[in-house]
C-alpha cells in the first residue's frame, strides 16, 4: 500500500568534499547487515540502462551527470551521499545542527509521526518531474533499498523526497551504518555511494528496519541472480 506523502520536500543541502576516516574493522558499525557483499552487487551494476528522461545533479552548482538506471527487479544511480536529517528532532537531527533542518518528512511512520533519521536508515528520491517518476518504477515511500559504499551494505527505505533535479541523500543513520560521516552540516561524501532500490518492495511497517534487512537481503540475492 502507498505510504501516505507530505507536501515538503528535503531541500538540497551542501555536499562535502573529502570523506571523514572510516571506524575501525570489526566494530558494531563495521559488520554486514545480511550475505550478500557490496562486491555482489557492485558486480550487476557497472552497466546503465537509463530509464530517467535527463539526468540529475548531486549539488545546485554541479552539472546533470547522474541518471537513473533500469535492471531487472530494480532501478539504481551512482551518486554523492548528502546526510538527511529531518524528520523527528534528536540528539543529533534538530534545527540548531541542521540549519536546512525540517520537521517533517515525505513519508511517517505507522503512528503518522515523522521518521526519525537518526536511528532510521532511510534515503531520498526525487520528487516526481517529467525526468522521472520514481512512483512509475514501483519506488514509493517505504520502498527497500541496498546502499552500497565501498565494502559496505546498509538496507534502508524510501523515507524522504527531495528536489525534482537533484539526486544522491540519504538519511544520519544510513550514514553512521555506511561509516561515513554523519553530521548535518559537514557530514556525507562527494561520491562512490550506489542506491540499488528493488521495485514494488516494502517495509511494513516503515520504521521497522529489521524488516527492511530481512526484505533487502532477500531482494538483493534475487537481483544478483537475475542480472
Amino acid at each position: 500500500m502507498a505510504r501516505p506523502e507530505r507536501a515538503a520536500t528535503t531541500p538540497s543541502r551542501g555536499r562535502t568534499t573529502t570523506a571523514p576516516p572510516r571506524t575501525a574493522a570489526g566494530t558494531a558499525q563495521d559488520r554486514a547487515e545480511g550475505a550478500v557483499t557490496a562486491a555482489d552487487l557492485l558486480a550487476k551494476v557497472g552497466t546503465c540502462a537509463e530509464i530517467s528522461n535527463g539526468r540529475y545533479r548531486t549539488d545546485e552548482n554541479s552539472p546533470a551527470t547522474v541518471p537513473v538506471c533500469g535492471a531487472q527487479g530494480a532501478v539504481f544511480w551512482k551518486a554523492d551521499l548528502d546526510i538527511d536529517c529531518d524528520g523527528q528532532a534528536t540528539a543529533h537531527c534538530n534545527g540548531q545542527a541542521d540549519p536546512l533542518y525540517s520537521p517533517g518528512t515525505a513519508y511517517v511512520q505507522s503512528d503518522g509521526q515523522p521518521l526519525n533519521a537518526e536511528t532510521l536508515p532511510y534515503i531520498v528520491v526525487p520528487a516526481a518531474s517529467s525526468r522521472w517518476s520514481p512512483g512509475a518504477s514501483g519506488v514509493r515511500g517505504g520502498s527497500v533499498a541496498a546502499v552500497v559504499y565501498q565494502d559496505r551494505v546498509q538496507y534502508a527505505v524510501v523515507g524522504d523526497t527531495g528536489p525534482s533535479d537533484l539526486i544522491g541523500e540519504a538519511s544520519y543513520a544510513t550514514a553512521r551504518g555506511l561509516g561515513i560521516g554523519s553530521g548535518p552540516s559537514d557530514g556525507g561524501v562527494p561520491s562512490g555511494v550506489t542506491y540499488i532500490v528493488f521495485k514494488d518492495s516494502e517495509a511494513d511497517p516503515i520504521e521497522d528496519h529489521q524488516a527492511a534487512v530481512s526484505t533487502g537481503e532477500r531482494l538483493a540475492r534475487q537481483f544478483v541472480t537475475d542480472n
